[in-house]
């Protein structure tokens, strides 16, 4: 006799699972399974590139086209530089939101160097399309947009952002607010802010500081760099104390 949807088991029955009452078990599910993945393939620690979405590899008019490629050198550089450690499992894996623009030439990059890179993509009722230089088995897709931001930050030694929009800026102000706060030690984690000229347009720093909204080590929670092979030397020496 086939059971009826009232005799499944709880864990199989997909209604429950969708519904109101079972949101803590999607959000633990979210959290538990990156965690197993990741151990899986032995990831011990990432780089995580953030930037916009929008920046295109062939768009000649846009001023993120030059972005775009500067984060594949970038990327390319740190991969090779990575591989040839030879660690116990994996060291600053590229790591990125899974999108297009900034992450596709982030993960791209990491392809060149043949070396594997995390896409942790989200799903919006716009479908954001998983780039194709993912690394498959490191290929993740959340529903909650703070259990993505927790894998994002989670294992990263270093955040590198690239110009983006509210998205970006979004995630670049929480990680200072975490380091800010030490609930992320300020020891543990670079920051770095590409596109020096962007940057400081963009947000006013200086600014801040005259408001009194922010103090004078504040500043130093970052630094901003504008070039792939000084950032990845800047990058490369800060970096190996964490091995």
């Amino acid at each position: 006799m086939e059971k009826n949807e009232f005799t499944k088991k709880a864990y199989k029955n997909s209604q429950f699972l969708e519904s109101h009452e079972a949101r803590s078990l999607r959000i633990l599910s979210e959290y538990l399974e990156p965690l197993k993945r990741l151990n899986e393939w032995k990831v011990n620690n990432t780089i995580l590139f953030l930037g916009s979405s929008r920046a295109e590899p062939e768009e000649k008019d846009s001023p993120l086209t030059k972005y775009y490629w500067e984060a594949e050198e970038l990327s390319y550089y740190l991969v090779q530089w990575a591989i040839k450690l030879k660690q116990k499992g994996k060291n600053f894996v590229i790591c990125t939101g899974g999108g297009p623009g900034i992450m596709e030439a982030a993960n791209r990059g990491a392809c060149r160097a043949e070396g594997k890179s995390i896409g942790m993509n989200i799903s919006l009722p716009e479908e954001q399309y998983l780039n194709r230089y993912i690394s498959p088995e490191l290929s993740f897709i959340f529903h909650y947009f703070f259990m993505r931001k927790f894998w994002l930050a989670y294992k990263a030694k270093a955040v590198i952002a690239f110009p983006g929009g509210y998205g970006t800026l979004d995630e670049v102000f929480e990680t200072l607010t975490l380091v800010q706060t030490n609930k992320i030690s300020r020891d543990h984690l670079i920051i770095l802010l590409y596109g020096e000229e962007y940057w400081r347009k963009v947000i006013n720093f200086d600014e801040l500081l005259k408001y009194k909204t922010i103090s004078p080590e504040d500043l130093k929670l970052f630094f901003y760099s504008s070039d792939p092979k000084e950032a990845f030397s800047i990058l490369k020496e800060k970096l190996i104390k964490f091995l």
